[in-house]
């Protein structure tokens, strides 16, 4: 695997290239390679044979098979995933994690506790800032809190057929050499720990097959005339008169006007193929990148809501990136440890046979949070002073004023 943030691209003499032969032989060379469905015959596809303007289902005629990329389906969204071979599996890159020892989170002052009670009072309209203004502590007790996080870079890989118009460009068919496997085809790999999809069209998989969809005619018939060109005549509703029974001068006495739709001539362009008769197939490979994270909060029985970790960031105080990292161990809350030794696992079982792991990265966080407990007018009242922001959690805030709209 090339190192991080390093291009990894393909050359340009790679699976030869079509550019390198000339138009005029490789017009001669692909001439075996386009394959009309017999059922071609020029004339506009009937009603029964189409689905008018909207696409129909894939050819009934087979698809062609390519080593390595057998069972690959035409359009079926999801594409057919292809696992890496075993040589590509990664293995540890480096030695266990280093041992910390500096865990412990200090508790906020008193000051920056009521300067943060201040403005949460202040950031709500129906609170009133007296109880902040005029609490007396009576004690900050800090919690040492934990957030792990294990990253997992994987890379997967998928393919599917795709049809095109064909447009007149040159045919890059098996007959220029065998397509190279999935996992051979080198793309450049984006940021790691950043989500990312690229496609690829796989060299030497297209060749030329009849449009389905018109039969290669490249029209099909208006659905809204039925290949007639002309529809009622939306003013006299096919009577031919209007309403002084006097001939209906748009469709001058007929009944029937063009149709709009068709512009009168009964047939359309077919959608499919753009009009022209033919698609082009290909095999198109999709690389996606994705981060999988894992994240476990410590409970340390504070009482505090753990979802509203989530709004805040900690202080990191462990950070370990290699191609793929041991568990933590021996950490001082042996939670985290035993979370970090099943997100190993975890991450290797469900990706290590389906995808490539690039890069892991694991971090522990230690979040602030401290209860604070107070009395205001002879009553005790507490909240919660969390993450590096110093944000407030005050469910039972001693004096909330009631707001009504008259």
């Amino acid at each position: 695997m090339a190192a991080e943030g390093q291009a990894i691209r393909v050359s340009s003499q790679c699976y030869g290239a079509v550019d390198q032969m000339s138009h005029a032989s490789a017009e001669g060379y692909f001439a075996t390679d386009i394959q009309i469905s017999s059922a071609c015959t020029g004339a506009v596809a009937p009603d029964h044979m189409t689905n008018g303007e909207e696409p129909s289902a894939p050819p009934a005629y087979p698809i062609d098979e390519i080593s390595g990329y057998e069972g690959t389906a035409l359009g079926d969204g999801g594409g057919k995933g292809l696992p890496p071979p075993s040589d590509l599996v990664t293995d540890h890159g480096g030695g266990p994690p280093p041992a910390q020892t500096d865990w412990n989170i200090p508790a906020v002052s008193e000051d920056a506790a009521k300067e943060a009670l201040i403005q949460y009072a202040a950031s709500k309209c129906c609170y009133s800032s007296a109880p902040a203004k005029e609490m007396v502590f009576r004690n900050l007790q800090p919690f040492n809190t934990y957030r792990y996080r294990l990253e997992t870079f994987t890379e997967s890989r998928s393919s599917e057929w795709k049809t095109t118009p064909y447009r007149d460009e040159f045919v890059d068919s098996f007959l220029l050499g065998p397509a190279p496997l999935p996992w051979n085809i080198q793309v450049e790999v984006p940021t790691l720990f950043i989500d990312n999809i690229t496609r690829v069209k796989v060299p030497h998989t297209s060749s030329l097959k009849g449009c389905h969809n018109c039969r290669c005619s490249g029209t099909i018939r208006c659905t809204k005339c039925h290949g007639k060109g002309k529809v009622q005549c939306w003013i006299c509703h096919g009577s031919g008169k209007q309403m002084n029974e006097d001939r209906c001068t748009h469709c001058r006495g007929s009944g029937r006007s063009s149709c709009n739709s068709c512009s009168g001539s009964g047939h359309k362009t077919c959608i499919t193929c753009a009009g022209k008769g033919q698609l082009l197939y290909y095999i198109e490979l999709q690389v996606k990148w994705q981060n999988n994270i894992f994240e476990y909060v410590a409970d340390q029985r504070s009482g505090f809501p753990a979802d509203r970790f989530k709004e805040v960031t900690g202080q990191k105080k462990f950070v370990d990136e290699q191609s793929m990292v041991y568990p933590v161990v021996n950490f001082p809350d042996p939670s985290i440890s035993q979370a970090s030794q099943n997100a190993v696992v975890q991450h290797h079982t469900q990706f290590a046979s389906t995808s490539r792991v690039l890069r892991q990265r694991q971090t522990i966080e230690l979040i602030p949070l401290t209860k604070v407990e107070y009395e205001w007018q002879g009553e005790r009242y507490s909240y919660y002073v969390y993450g590096d922001e110093n944000r407030v959690y005050a469910e039972n805030y001693p004096k909330k004023c009631c707001c009504s709209v008259m």
